[in-house]
């Protein structure tokens, strides 16, 4: 989560331009996951970091403005239609996923994986396409999903492409967040980091979860436009290290190149 200006004497000096409450609002939007079938202010509140009080106005005003909906039976709360809008207009807008889908859906086919396409929020990575093989196993995640940007194969793809400050801020701001692996994750961060320069694609085999195993490219397509990354896997016991690197990286990494390229 962004580090909410503080007024603190202490503190850097304040932002005049920053207005805390709209901060605070977005926080709430934005901890709900695609998994969850709804949040009570008391979770909502343990995500975002802020007092239930403060929770239950933020949750009040989003729901009379339509971007949350209120369940009658369990007063927990939902994403609303408003925020849907907001969701569509800017899958809408990314030509991307229309160049790229017939393309990944060839590699899923192809290789008996799951393909997804994503983009970085914050220390996540969110899929905004998603293709899956018709005849194989496959992971239980679709558009909207948000994965770990340290211990996944896409997200360590996107660093891969980042600057190297932006890069090296988003693993000071990981490495602040104080998991107790975290020397472990580093490591293998940097790691795949290696691989990429060696590969041309970013690894994790078990790292994320111990059954899943991918690997991923990132796409810096320049002109303003959003840096991106692709990615391949599947389930550990079906798709293992060798099949990805030999039979499925020369596919991606021809489709990444297709991509920029267009």
């Amino acid at each position: 989560m962004p580090v909410i200006p503080s007024a603190s004497p202490d503190a850097e000096p304040v932002d005049r331009q920053f207005v805390t409450a709209l901060a605070r609002g977005l926080e709430v939007l934005a901890c709900f996951r695609s998994r969850d079938r709804a949040l009570g202010n008391q979770e909502i509140a343990r995500r975002c970091g802020l007092p239930k009080s403060t929770v239950s106005r933020l949750t009040h005003t989003l729901t009379r403005l339509g971007y949350l909906s209120q369940d009658a039976d369990s007063a927990k709360y939902r994403l609303g239609s408003a925020t849907l809008a907001l969701g569509s207009s800017v899958l809408a807008r990314m030509d991307m996923r229309q160049l790229a889908r017939p393309l990944m859906q060839q590699l899923a086919d192809a290789t008996g994986t799951m393909v997804s396409l994503g983009v970085r929020d914050r220390l996540s990575m969110i899929y905004v396409e998603n293709c899956r093989s018709a005849s194989a196993l496959t992971l239980s995640l679709d558009v909207g999903s948000r994965i770990p940007l340290g211990s996944t194969a896409m997200g360590r793809a996107w660093l891969a492409v980042a600057p190297a400050h932006e890069r090296e801020a988003l693993i000071d701001e990981l490495a602040a967040l104080g998991a107790p692996d975290w020397a472990a994750q580093h490591a293998s961060i940097e790691q795949s980091l290696r691989d990429y320069r060696s590969l041309g694609c970013a690894c994790s085999f078990g790292d994320w979860q111990p059954d899943v195993n991918a690997i991923a490219v990132g796409i810096d397509p320049g002109r303003g436009l959003p840096r991106m990354a692709i990615n391949c896997g599947g389930p550990a016991f079906q798709l293992g290290a060798e099949f990805l690197l030999e039979q499925a990286r020369p596919r991606l990494l021809e489709i990444a190149a297709r991509l920029r390229e267009s």
